[in-house]
């Protein structure tokens, strides 16, 4: 958005320089995530190797990967904890060529691929999704509706992928696209990643936490903003926790 004062003479000035300020900016996003793409893709290898080392996988068992996060996640951040461990893990073993992995998708990408059981659906995806520039919102809608499974199947292609066209541009912008991931920030150590993603309203709460605390009742306390709870394909971000200290 340009100043209302801004001097009509240096539009076309601005207009080059905000286009290279964007390029710069999507060119260096792209590079963060291929490099993190590569990192966990290295660390799941070294994880798997560890692994099949035979009496240092039985010494450790299920074990090593808790054991692992506890110093990695010290260290580096929670973006090193089991549940990331793992996902890398099983990123290494989906996709072991890692010449064959494609630069244009991020690591969210990738998580949101090791969904897909089979390994030709997973392969096509991960190809569609880099060719059609999917965002992972439109790369989870495709897969969570089989896209795949609906082409192998219908007698007119041209009818599923006008359908698949018009579902994924109903999507619109979510306000996490306008954002870094919270995964990535996590991978780069970003202090206090997870408030990055507040919302106004949720913003207007902080700034007003006391009274807010007030009108919930008697016994609540404010425990953090943003927790991530993940499961084994997906995270999730809690707003807001809260804890009553009268009913536990």
């Amino acid at each position: 958005m340009k100043p209302d004062n801004a001097d009509p003479r240096l539009q076309p000035l601005l207009a080059e320089l905000a286009e290279l300020i964007r390029l710069a900016r999507q060119q260096a996003v792209r590079a963060v995530d291929a490099i993190q793409v590569q990192t966990c893709w290295e660390i799941g290898r070294h994880i798997v190797e560890f692994e099949q080392g035979g009496q240092t996988r039985a010494a450790y068992g299920k074990q090593l990967l808790p054991t692992l996060a506890k110093e990695l996640a010290a260290e580096f951040g929670r973006g090193f904890d089991a549940t990331n461990l793992r996902h890398m893990r099983a990123f290494f073993l989906a996709f072991p060529i890692r010449d064959a992995l494609r630069r244009e998708l991020s690591w969210t990408h990738y998580r949101t691929l090791l969904k897909v059981d089979s390994e030709s659906a997973r392969q096509w995806y991960m190809d569609e999704a880099a060719a059609q520039n999917w965002s992972t919102r439109a790369l989870e809608r495709q897969i969570g509706t089989l896209y795949y499974e609906r082409l192998l199947a219908s007698q007119d292609r041209a009818a599923v992928e006008q359908e698949a066209a018009s579902k994924l541009q109903a999507l619109g912008k979510s306000p996490r696209e306008f954002v870094r991931d919270p995964v990535l920030l996590e991978f780069l150590g970003l202090p206090n990643a997870g408030t990055m993603l507040e919302g106004e309203l949720e913003q207007a709460l902080i700034d007003q936490l006391q009274s807010f605390l007030l009108e919930l009742g008697k016994g609540f306390a404010f425990v953090g903003r943003q927790q991530r709870i993940s499961t084994e394909s997906k995270d999730f971000y809690i707003d807001l926790v809260f804890y009553n200290l009268i009913i536990q």
